[in-house]
């Protein structure tokens, strides 16, 4: 039996960054997000994190039934698809942030003290990933 699977493919990277850069952008530039990661603690940020990944395994593999995880071509066990699907999604995120300047920005602005900028940005991250992942995983699986 012929699978009618597609292999991912650089251009399956390239539809993930758009989608994720597409989704992630307004997160990035808005005071609320920024304020909001700056007040949770790390287990809502590991949370934020987790429904990252779970909405992203959920995109590609569960709501797409052509798609078998296992067998996709794999790093350290991990799906290829799904690595870059994560790397993008937190990626896109992060470049955004410092391309904008928003920790600086907002972290200023709220009164972040240095030695909280480096987790609460993490934090603000997971929580524009949260969207990004959602823009990636539809792009790639749409297109």
């Amino acid at each position: 039996m012929v699978s009618s699977r597609r292999r991912f493919r650089l251009t399956d990277i390239a539809q993930q960054v758009v989608g994720g850069f597409l989704l992630a952008g307004p997160f990035v530039v808005t005071a609320e997000v920024w304020q909001l990661a700056s007040e949770m603690s790390a287990l809502q940020g590991a949370l934020a994190v987790f429904l990252v990944f779970a909405i992203g395994y959920g995109a590609l593999y569960k709501a797409d039934s052509d798609r078998d995880p296992d067998r996709e071509r794999e790093v350290a066990g991990v799906p290829v698809r799904f690595v870059s699907l994560m790397l993008v999604s937190f990626g896109s995120v992060a470049i955004l942030a410092l391309v904008f300047d928003a920790p600086g920005t907002f972290f200023a602005e709220f009164g972040v003290e240095a030695g909280d900028q480096l987790a609460a940005g993490a934090r603000a991250i997971a929580i524009g990933a949260i969207f990004s992942v959602v823009g990636a995983a539809t792009a790639d699986t749409v297109f």
